[in-house]
């Protein structure tokens, strides 16, 4: 015998069979379908909704938007700050058009 042989010729371990390596396959195939589900907004991403014209606060947040993001390509602010006017901007307009999440007032108040 040499020292690659095992210590019984003819014996195989079980995970040189057949039944192995298709159970390989499967857990490669779930992982693959994992990452796919967990992913699928980033590989196919939904298509954009119209702008609805007869909304107010759309089109007040357009035009702030254009704004802010002329203010980022001159350089007047960067990313981060961009984002944060862009939540402000889109408070201001829903507030601005009455569109707020706020719970309507009491009677008499």
């Amino acid at each position: 015998m040499d020292a690659d042989s095992p210590t019984r010729p003819g014996s195989r371990s079980p995970l040189e069979g057949a039944a192995a390596r298709l159970a390989a396959l499967g857990v490669i195939l779930l992982v693959l379908a994992a990452l796919g589900w967990i992913h699928w907004q980033r590989v196919f991403p939904p298509a954009a909704q119209p702008l609805a014209t007869d909304d107010p606060a759309a089109l007040c947040y357009v035009e702030r938007t254009a704004d802010i993001d002329a203010m980022q390509a001159e350089g007047s602010i960067n990313a981060e700050r961009a984002a944060l006017f862009k939540s402000r901007a889109e408070a201001f307009c829903r507030a601005q058009a009455g569109q707020t999440s706020a719970p309507p007032s009491l009677p008499g108040q």
